[in-house]
């Protein structure tokens, strides 16, 4: 049974939006079911060939649409603008991957570098650094260019990166002789410059964990540190544009001495104005021939958001040391907010209109009390007229779900690795690693009006939330992953009671047995290292300052504890 489905075809509520939408009026259409709608963000994406802009009133549905497209289509590139995931005059600052992820997406686009950019909304209002500042502040460099070592860490402390030992996280660097790592801000990894004499001879990324190359590059981008200068005029136009705001005398407040000493103070980013002329917004970084389509009700979330901003000023602004800036000079207001959207064409789900193309999945709830629990499901299959594929959120999740539907007699035809594999080649019945958040269905006759009858009449995407409704194995992970981030004091601990032979689980690789320390040489010197052992008698370094990635064993029985294998995919799979 082949797709009905070709990768040219346009999808008629689809041509019918780009037909309608003009600048400066908004053109509603029915919200497709399910994570349906990343995957019709996907199409209209690849149909309209312009950027799309999607402000979400829902923070959390931002990233899902994000992380979703990405599945749905590989090749169009995708941003999110982050939040700085603070309150309004909060006094510490934004955490640097938050800073690095938001510096990233306004180079991207800048450099016209974004198809899909997902904003929530809250964050739409923020004002941001112009991009004269990113122009100015962004600088690159090659293989085989002259260095001058003391110029570039000039320049690195100008621009907010700091110097430290062993660069571990974004916007760090580090010089030892003639080896230079840097660890970019909007970069996923870090480099290692290596000089010979003042020449660039090679520039290879490499493991944070492990200290060891992975591949080499021949040019590497630097973003700016921070989302503000601190060079001596900003900081000298922050001082001069405090005075005029500020009544009283300035050098009681912190803000105005921390500047004047160079020191990025915690929640240096609510004084972003002071060291601008004149502040952007993310409008100015989106293309004018943008399309922005708004989910959810703007208005009631706009709303909350500025009555909870002028409280906090009305109770913060009474302090001398830290005076505050009226919320006006720091975020845009609903007015300001829709003259901006008027710039461009504009379209919104309503939620009073169905789609007919892509519908809510079938009920294939699983009956745990049942003798066939998976009956919905098989009844779904022997209709016939449908292909049906079923999305695992890991490839653990995917080995489960085929021996539970094996025991049951449900044999997928083909087992895939990616959902788009499966799109491509559909089948019968698939199995795939996609971890979306809600299934849905694909009308193919509503969708391609050449259909033909003996062609499949719908293509039916389910998930494990599907399967196990109100139990989210995804957002169970999430939350699982967040308690292990925030219980690394924890496992420095425990590791100060480990004793030779002790078992040991690497987050990456599994459970292993410590075996000491030893010292080793990677090229930089000697570096302390823990020796684990796993089976078959196989070795794993990791450097000691890399011991939040190692935890106790906790078993009920440590001296039989399973030694995972390296290199097999079992703690993936675990």
């Amino acid at each position: 049974m082949n797709s009905a489905l070709p990768s040219t075809t346009v999808l008629p509520s689809i041509q019918r939006v780009l037909k309608s939408l003009k600048v400066g009026h908004k053109f509603s259409i029915a919200r497709p079911a399910g994570s349906g709608d990343a995957w019709w963000l996907c199409q209209l994406a690849r149909a309209s060939q312009q950027t799309i802009v999607v402000i979400c009133a829902d923070p959390l549905e931002t990233r899902r649409l994000r992380d979703e497209t990405r599945l749905f289509d590989t090749e169009l590139r995708i941003s999110l603008f982050p939040d700085w995931e603070t309150l309004p005059y909060d006094s510490f600052s934004p955490h640097q991957d938050l800073i690095s992820e938001r510096l990233q997406t306004l180079h991207r686009l800048s450099q016209s570098q974004v198809d899909i950019l997902f904003v929530p909304l809250t964050t739409a209002l923020y004002r941001v650094t112009p991009p004269s500042f990113l122009a100015a502040y962004t600088f690159s460099f090659k293989k085989g260019e002259r260095l001058n070592e003391q110029a570039l860490r000039d320049q690195l402390v100008l621009a907010n990166y700091n110097h430290v030992s062993q660069v571990t996280a974004s916007g760090e660097f580090s010089v030892r002789g003639s080896i230079i790592d840097i660890f970019p801000m909007g970069s996923t990894v870090p480099y290692r410059i290596d000089l010979f004499d003042d020449e660039i001879d090679t520039i290879r990324s490499f493991d944070v964990d492990t200290q060891r190359s992975i591949y080499p590059v021949n040019e590497i981008n630097l973003l700016p540190g921070r989302e503000f200068p601190m060079d001596q005029e900003a900081r000298h136009q922050f001082r001069a544009r405090f005075r005029e705001i500020f009544e009283g005398d300035p050098s009681r407040a912190l803000p105005y001495k921390d500047v004047g000493n160079g020191i990025n103070f915690a929640g240096i980013e609510y004084y972003l104005p002071l060291f601008f002329e004149e502040t952007a917004t993310i409008f100015d970084y989106i293309p004018s021939s943008s399309l922005c389509l708004s989910t959810g009700d703007l208005d009631s979330v706009m709303q909350q958001f500025w009555q909870d901003t002028q409280s906090r000023y009305n109770f913060l602004k009474v302090d001398r040391e830290r005076p505050i800036l009226p919320p006006e000079q720091l975020f845009l207001s609903p007015e300001q907010f829709y003259l901006q959207l008027k710039e461009l064409a504009r379209l919104s789900f309503d939620p009073q209109l169905t789609s007919t193309e892509i519908t809510a999945a079938p009920d294939v709830a699983v009956l745990r009390r049942q003798e066939q629990p998976f009956m919905r499901l098989q009844q779904l299959l022997e209709q016939g007229d449908s292909q049906v594929i079923l999305c695992a959120d890991s490839a653990g999740r995917r080995e489960t779900l085929l021996q539970l539907l094996q025991e049951e007699q449900l044999r997928p035809s083909q087992v895939f690795d990616k959902l788009n594999d499966f799109i491509a080649e559909p089948q019968d019945f698939g199995l795939a690693i996609a971890p979306i958040q809600k299934g849905f269905v694909l009308n193919l006759k509503e969708i391609n009006h050449q259909h033909q009858a003996r062609q499949a009449a719908q293509l039916i995407i389910l998930t494990e939330n599907d399967l196990y409704p109100g139990t989210s194995s995804m957002a169970q992970r999430r939350r699982k992953k967040q308690e292990q981030h925030s219980n690394v004091e924890a496992m420095v601990r425990d590791l100060s009671e480990l004793r030779e032979g002790d078992p040991v689980v690497h987050v990456q690789y599994g459970i292993g047995r410590y075996q000491g320390l030893v010292h080793m040489d990677v090229g930089d010197g000697l570096v302390e290292m823990l020796q684990l052992e796993y089976a078959n008698q196989t070795k794993l370094y990791v450097p000691v300052s890399q011991l939040h990635v190692i935890s106790r064993y906790s078993g009920a029985d440590p001296e039989s504890a399973p030694l995972h294998l390296l290199g097999s995919g079992q703690w993936d799979k675990a």
